[in-house]
């Protein structure tokens, strides 16, 4: 018995650990039945099957892969190039690594005072945005000023507003990973130029892309959590609900209310 013990684990060692058979054929000897069964035929064409399909997808998964890395790493070069921000809305307008870019109608960069004091991030360009060319022109950018205003800001004079993407995304769809890694590079390398004193991140998408994490905007919001810029500067953010979200959720105005007292006090101390 314990031979057989022995001999059982020397197998599952060696990779054996499956029976195929009732009983060991020797497919070496000489008249051999070399039947497979129909249930091991069925399990060797399945493999096969997955075998090819996996090599048939893999070229172009692979070549993707290639695409996206490139694309970033010119996107970063690019940036490196900008000493102000008509320099990099230059670079912006002539990059072609993001495929948001043929289906958009403008590239919208950022608006406001270059030297803000705050500076307001949100998602993407929605259609107002996308055919004006300016970032929070729509709906939401009209409460979005309101907002500002309850607590002595505005975009002439002290804030900065732009986006983590400059393109629409067909329809208004979530932006993919790749997309938003690609586009991060402009949006870090504005925040450098601007250099504010605080980072108003608008929605949980926003959040998410500049903090670099997962969290719901539930549990972001109303806590300033601190942005380490490429070149070491560290600057507190604020997030809090995108405005988009307080035009379909009146209830949560409340709550976005007490966070721009939250702004306001860590600005003026009152």
């Amino acid at each position: 018995m314990e031979n057989i013990s022995e001999i059982l684990k020397w197998y599952s060692l060696s990779g054996v650990d499956e029976i195929c058979a009732d009983s060991p054929q020797n497919i070496l000897a000489v008249g051999a039945d070399h039947t497979i069964s129909a249930e091991v035929k069925r399990r060797q064409d399945i493999t096969r099957v997955a075998q090819e399909n996996a090599a048939a997808v893999r070229p172009a998964t692979t070549l993707l892969a290639q695409s996206n890395s490139e694309a970033l790493n010119n996107a970063r070069e690019a940036c490196r190039n900008a000493d102000s921000l008509e320099q990099l809305q230059q670079i912006l307008s002539g990059f072609e690594g993001c495929s948001l870019k043929f289906s958009a109608n403008s590239t919208v960069f950022g608006y406001g005072n270059p030297k803000a004091e705050v500076m307001v991030i949100g998602e993407a360009p929605g259609a107002e945005e996308d055919r004006l060319g300016k970032p929070f022109v729509g709906r939401s950018g009209q409460l979005l000023d309101k907002m500002l205003a309850s607590i002595g800001l505005n975009r002439e004079e002290n804030c900065y507003i732009t986006n983590v993407l400059p393109w629409r995304p067909p329809g208004n769809r979530t932006p993919t990973d790749a997309e938003v890694a690609v586009c991060l590079p402009f949006l870090r390398r504005q925040i450098e130029l601007v250099n504010p004193r605080i980072i108003f991140l608008l929605g949980a998408s926003a959040a998410n892309a500049v903090l670099d994490n997962t969290d719901s905007i539930s549990n972001l919001r109303g806590k300033f959590i601190d942005y380490t810029t490429d070149t070491g500067i560290v600057i507190p953010t604020l997030s809090s609900f995108h405005p988009a979200f307080l035009l379909r959720s009146a209830a949560q105005k409340a709550k976005a209310w007490s966070d721009l007292l939250r702004l306001r006090r860590k600005l003026y101390g009152k």
